[in-house]
């Protein structure tokens, strides 16, 4: 039977606040706190202040609230670590001392000692945890975690809701720290691809937390959250950057188109370093806008509100720069749902169709929602209210600033498509691709990554792995390299359909080859054999040079595609370990994750 406080001394809000609590204690916690109060009731004479130790029963220790607090961030990209910092220095600046770390450089043993923790995690794939966050949730789920009665935790969750695992890592981490008995700090929250304001409001709510666990007062979040707003050129406050140059790196008769974008940061005072990335917030397709508009028969002049502080645009302008149009989620289904006198709808979203509701958000866009499901009873206001905001796209940066002082490069593949009976676009890479040129203006921002990095000490060797457009990096990584004159030598694996439309670079590779820069350059052209031959053939064929290299310290670097080519040169990894090495499998593998414990293998993968 659960006890309730019902007739007693308290007020309304206390008897609920007691309610609430009661049931969530330990019985090692209600001893602890019959004990304080025992205490407390026994020091509360006229003028005697706080409780003396001397005036304690034997084993009553009044509790202490720490003003230590440990954020552990798990990030592919860069955006969970750059939130972890902005948290840390928010803290701080209230008083309270940060401890930022990479869930792959915390020594999980130490967890036990933590009292005030802090996770910031993003999903990656398929619900799975990023690179630098897996061996901490392995240790969170194994018989190894400790019991941690004496934690207060929050979980900040990053993902992406058109995904069917949205934020399960942040979920995964909340639900296993309850279990193991810490007790909720603030709620989670979870964060779509628009995660400024939602984190801001996380963390104000966690610093109140914070400061009540002290005997602090409450600040209202909303004056807080609006004070963690960045001022500077950032995600929340792009650069207009100048096109310079728009270059198709593909031959005549590839199947492929490739732009190399050169882009102006004249001005912002933006630095970068190798293996950062630059987010672009593009606009829609005016075609698809076009067809939207008319679909649903609405004023492309109309005003509408864009904002919850307000901010009112045309409606065209507001599809064509503001929402998200080409992605469909389930929540937005659910959202439309109310909007569409077809029962239809009701039906795909009733429990039993899962499957069936996975398969129709696959490659639809909004313009098939409204065709699909008409007739429609919502306004335009109302329809663009349930709109997600533009997300940004994060493109590798392909250039030094070193080499190319105020400017940055990129290397966007144009995605084209066809999917139930309409052609279909990549939103940023058509419009690299078909609509921006010199002298246009497209907003822009820095994503630090600390996850991919050219080792500190410029002896190491390096080996590079990036087909495709997954050369973006070492290209920035060459130009760095030889601005610095850096000794180590270097290993580039690049692989494309064809060597006479396909080679990106070229020229540049085989100079970075004749001057030195360059050691060793291995090239696969899997449409120019009766064969299909990629990268990780190449790394078979040199297995046991290539395991040399690791052996002298060599630090290896993956990027591109994540669900096959990075998936299957993974696996080469360990085939070659394993074989050079003289090791099973399992050997093999913690081989390569203690390169990865290392910093000596990174990923920057999508």
């Amino acid at each position: 039977m659960q006890l309730q406080v019902l007739n007693s001394p308290f007020n309304q809000e206390q008897a609920e606040l007691l309610n609430r609590i009661l049931p969530t204690l330990t019985e090692s916690q209600k001893v602890w706190l019959s004990g304080f109060l025992a205490a407390a009731q026994f020091a509360s004479v006229p003028g005697s202040g706080n409780v003396q130790v001397a005036d304690r029963p034997v084993g009553i220790t009044s509790p202490t609230v720490s003003k230590d607090v440990t954020i552990l961030f798990g990030s592919q990209t860069g955006n969970a670590q750059s939130l972890a910092k902005m948290a840390g220095k928010k803290l701080e600046g209230e008083g309270f001392q940060v401890t930022i770390q990479s869930m792959s450089d915390f020594k999980a043993n130490n967890l036990k000692k933590v009292q005030n923790l802090l996770i910031v995690a993003s999903t990656h794939g398929e619900g799975d945890p990023p690179d630098n966050a897996l061996s901490f949730h392995e240790f969170l789920k194994s018989k190894r975690a400790p019991k941690l009665e004496n934690l207060r935790y929050s979980v900040l969750a990053l993902g992406d809701s058109s995904y069917e695992f949205f934020c399960q890592t942040g979920k995964d981490f909340d639900t296993r720290l309850g279990e193991l008995g810490g007790t909720r700090l603030y709620p989670r929250f979870d964060c779509d691809l628009d995660y400024d304001e939602p984190a801001a409001e996380w963390l104000a709510g966690v610093l109140n937390g914070l400061n009540e666990a002290e005997g602090g007062s409450a600040v209202p979040e909303s004056e807080l959250a609006s004070q963690l707003v960045e001022s500077t050129y950032s995600r929340t406050n792009p650069f207009k950057a100048e096109v310079l140059e728009n270059i198709n790196l593909n031959g005549r008769g590839s199947n492929k188109e490739t732009r190399h974008l050169e882009l102006s940061l004249e001005g912002s005072g933006l630095t970068f370093e190798p293996g950062d990335s630059l987010g672009i917030y593009p606009a829609n397709d005016p075609e698809l806008v076009q067809l939207l508009l008319e679909e649903m028969n609405w004023d492309p002049e109309q005003q509408v509100t864009v904002s919850k502080k307000g901010e009112v645009l045309l409606l065209k302008d507001a599809l064509l720069s503001h929402f998200e149009i080409t992605t469909l989620t389930k929540p937005l289904l659910e959202k439309a749902a109310p909007l569409s006198a077809n029962e239809k709808l009701q039906d795909l979203l009733a429990a039993g169709n899962e499957e069936q509701l996975k398969q129709y958000l696959e490659g639809r866009d909004l313009l098939d929602l409204v065709r699909d499901f008409t007739p429609w009873i919502g306004a335009a206001q109302e329809f663009v209210s349930i709109l997600r905001k533009m997300p940004s796209r994060l493109y590798s940066i392909a250039s030094s600033l070193t080499a190319n002082p105020e400017e940055v490069h990129l290397t966007i593949g144009a995605v084209r498509y066809e999917a139930h009976g309409r052609e279909r676009k990549g939103v940023c890479s058509i419009l690299a691709s078909e609509r921006l040129q010199p002298g246009d203006t497209v907003p822009v921002y820095i994503q630090h990554n600390e996850n991919f990095k050219l080792p500190q000490n410029s002896a190491a060797p390096i080996i590079m792995v990036g087909p495709g457009t997954g050369a973006a990096p070492f290209r920035s990584f060459m130009q760095e390299r030889e601005e610095i004159g850096a000794e180590g030598k270097s290993w580039m694996f690049f692989g494309d359909q064809h060597f006479v439309t396909d080679f990106l670079y070229q020229t540049e590779w085989q100079k970075w080859l004749k001057t030195g820069v360059l050691t060793k350059l291995d090239v696969a052209f899997s449409r120019d054999t009766a064969e299909k031959v990629y990268v990780q053939h190449h790394m078979l064929e040199h297995s046991k040079e290539l395991f040399e290299w690791l052996q002298e310290g060599a630090h290896l670097y993956i990027c591109g595609d994540e669900k096959h080519m990075a998936h299957d040169v993974h696996t080469t990894l360990i085939e070659i370990i394993e074989k050079e090495g003289g090791m099973s499998r399992e050997k093999a593998g913690e081989y390569l994750a203690e390169m990865q414990q290392q910093k000596r293998y990174q990923r920057d993968v999508y």
